[in-house]
């Protein structure tokens, strides 16, 4: 996958691999890069190749990432991966989320990665050319006006009988800790101990 650089090249290393707003791994065009979605750009390349599409899950890492889904969120692993869906529209703000958190994978594996994960599936579920037209305008939407597009989101999903689903995407609500897919616990960090 063709990415934008915005992180030191060291950053691999290091202990941790989500990414908080003030993070110090960022350079400082990299906070640019961010800022402005630049190195989402990129990633069209890789739709032209083939290689991605442009609605689908996100692609992640395996370290602390795809090494930890459940069954139910291998699923995720059986599609191309995407520039955009709901959880990307939804989570636009994980930086944030993260920010200041003393772990920020367990953080993201808590309280981010459970709802992502569930987002994703349901838009796999309804793959079509309408749905994907839908969740493109909604991401473009997203750019002016995030709350409208997270509104249109949770009405999308209150209307497939998910209301739970539905007030997380929302984001009027704290986010809390919840078991991802196909889990019956919070994920408690032992992964991280290994």
């Amino acid at each position: 996958m063709l990415k934008v650089r915005s992180m030191r090249a060291s950053s691999d290393s290091h202990s941790y691999l989500s990414t908080a707003k003030n993070d110090p791994r960022i350079t400082p065009v990299g906070r640019i890069i961010r800022k402005y979605k630049v190195d989402e750009i990129s990633q069209f390349v890789n739709v032209l190749l083939g290689t991605m599409s442009v609605v689908g899950p996100r692609a992640q890492t395996r370290r602390w990432g795809t090494d930890l889904y459940t069954r139910h969120e291998q699923r995720l692993l059986s599609v191309r991966p995407g520039i955009t869906d709901f959880s990307s529209v939804v989570f636009s703000d994980e930086d944030s989320i993260l920010n200041l958190s003393p772990n920020p994978d367990l953080k993201y594996n808590q309280i981010i990665r459970p709802w992502k994960s569930r987002l994703s599936l349901f838009c796999i579920d309804q793959s079509s050319f309408l749905f994907d037209f839908f969740v493109i305008s909604v991401t473009f939407l997203s750019v002016f006006n995030r709350n409208l597009s997270c509104q249109l989101i949770s009405r999308y999903l209150r209307r497939h009988g998910l209301d739970h689903l539905a007030r997380v995407a929302s984001r009027s609500l704290p986010l809390e800790a919840f078991p991802p897919p196909g889990a019956d616990a919070i994920e408690d960090g032992s992964f991280y101990k290994l």
